[in-house]
């Protein structure tokens, strides 16, 4: 564990860092068209990237256990802020979505803390049974529960993005316990259904799906962000334009801070940027789902696979919509794009799975290095038997008569 918390601790600032970067390269450009300060959201993204540090550094200092008990109080507060949202004079309205929650100078996504009270939740739900679910009843009762409500609330928003980035964490944390794939299969038939049936009444969503599969159809309308975000990586070619060149992000390429900054690194650091920054939550993967399969706790197990399935599962939606393989949700990349509530959540998530790898590997460590003062331990009586047969035919042996020697013992 020691050197998958060490690599894991550098990826996550090392992604915070490089987020940094492109979130200024992003902004700034526009910013200086539009007579603005060139790094405000520079210096907003970074108090943001100050306070996620701290709440990382304080969920990985602090045992992973409280949260098992805290569970239940973070899906009331999750549950109670996505009702507020659609609340008139507390709710935010932006771009057609109700998905904020107005604090004075700072709003606040209800979404992105709800992501940690269901991971958190559900592995302690996980952790409590004695076996996995294994029928509909079981599935339903509570995770199934939980899990629909939260998603219809999102989906309300309209938040697909993070509907879908919900779903994926629930779906991997149940597929660790040991969830038949053949429940699993016939629950996501049943829902992707219905999902059809929503998507099909609700005119965003609907426009949003046709133009993921005929973007250039209606390049000036409904598939205008798809449309732009092609040309920018197109543009980009194998090696970019270099870092700050990019032009899609002055004024063609909508949300390229936030959701779309995948074709900024596209456009500006080419196919290898895109490559990179994919290997890199390959990486994030890889160290998490080594933490959870090597933890002996069962909530410690399905909290860091609930982690490691989250900021993953997002990536992947994400950059498979930018890249035009799935359909536009909204939802930004984890540890890059711009917002705060975001940023906060995902490295306090990260700061989660530290603490799970630090707290697995301290019984092992204190197995290998005794304490100095210690007494020894005592020897077997078998090699007490051997050391003083050793001692006795070790003694000098004395002459006697005829030349021959006696020895003693």
């Amino acid at each position: 564990m020691h050197v998958e918390y060490h690599l894991l601790l550098l990826l996550t600032l090392g992604l915070v860092a490089f987020g940094l970067i492109m979130v200024y390269s992003a902004s700034s450009g526009l910013a200086v068209v539009q007579g603005q300060d060139p790094i405000a959201a520079l210096v907003r993204q970074g108090s943001y990237a100050l306070a996620g540090i701290v709440c990382m550094a304080g969920a990985a200092r602090l045992s992973y256990r409280y949260l098992r008990v805290a569970g239940p109080f973070l899906m009331l507060a999750a549950l109670i802020g996505l009702v507020l949202v659609k609340v008139p004079g507390i709710g935010l309205r932006l771009n057609g979505a109700e998905r904020w929650i107005a604090a004075g100078p700072i709003t606040v996504q209800a979404s992105e803390f709800a992501k940690l009270a269901i991971v958190v939740l559900t592995a302690a739900v996980l952790a409590a049974r004695k076996r996995p679910p294994r029928t509909v009843k079981e599935l339903v009762n509570p995770i199934g529960v939980l899990a629909l409500v939260v998603c219809a609330l999102v989906a309300l928003e309209p938040d697909l993005g993070t509907t879908i980035a919900i779903a994926v964490t629930i779906t991997g944390m149940l597929i660790v316990a040991g969830t038949p794939l053949r429940l699993l299969a016939g629950t996501f038939a049943v829902l992707g259904t219905g999902a059809a049936f929503v998507i099909s009444q609700n005119a965003y969503m609907h426009a949003r799906l046709l133009a993921f599969m005929h973007p250039f159809h209606d390049a000036g309308g409904s598939g205008y962000q798809n449309a732009q975000a092609l040309i920018a990586l197109g543009s980009g070619g194998i090696w970019g334009k270099g870092l700050g060149q990019g032009t899609q992000k002055l004024a063609y390429l909508p949300e390229s801070p936030s959701d779309m900054i995948a074709a900024v690194i596209g456009e500006e650091l080419g196919l290898i940027g895109i490559l990179l920054t994919a290997l890199a939550f390959a990486g994030f993967a890889v160290l998490g789902f080594r933490i959870a399969l090597r933890a002996r706790d069962p909530f410690a197990k399905y909290l860091a696979a609930g982690v490691t399935c989250l900021v993953t599962g997002q990536a992947v939606v994400n950059l498979g919509a930018v890249l035009g393989f799935l359909p536009l949700t909204g939802v930004p990349l984890p540890l890059i794009s711009s917002g705060g509530s975001s940023l906060v959540v995902f490295m306090t998530l990260s700061g989660t799975l530290l603490n799970v790898a630090q707290a697995e590997r301290r019984p092992v460590r204190a197995i290998s290095t005794p304490d100095a003062t210690s007494e020894p331990r005592p020897r077997s009586r078998t090699a007490n038997d051997r050391a003083d047969r050793r001692r006795r035919n070790s003694r000098p042996r004395r002459a006697v008569a005829g030349g021959r020697r006696r020895a003693h013992g």
